[in-house]
């Protein structure tokens, strides 16, 4: 079981160590790309968004809501 975990743990520092540039905002999710893996991810937020607030090409980071730290 400790082995899963640090491939968990791997995988989310990976996730939420990498910079990703916004594609879009499509139908309230948010769409962006890894700067370095060229991974894909949709994100669908808490909150709706709008387009206004992530412009395609903002570079941004996730930060990982398990820790506890408010945006």
């Amino acid at each position: 079981m400790g082995h899963l975990r640090n491939i968990m743990s791997e995988q989310r520092n990976e996730l939420f160590g990498e910079k990703y540039r916004v594609l879009a905002v499509e139908s309230q999710n948010l769409i962006v790309q890894g700067v370095h893996s060229g991974e894909v991810l949709t994100i669908v937020p808490e909150t709706p968004l709008r387009a206004e607030q992530y412009p395609p090409g903002k570079l941004i980071s996730l930060t990982d809501p398990s820790s506890g730290l408010a945006h």
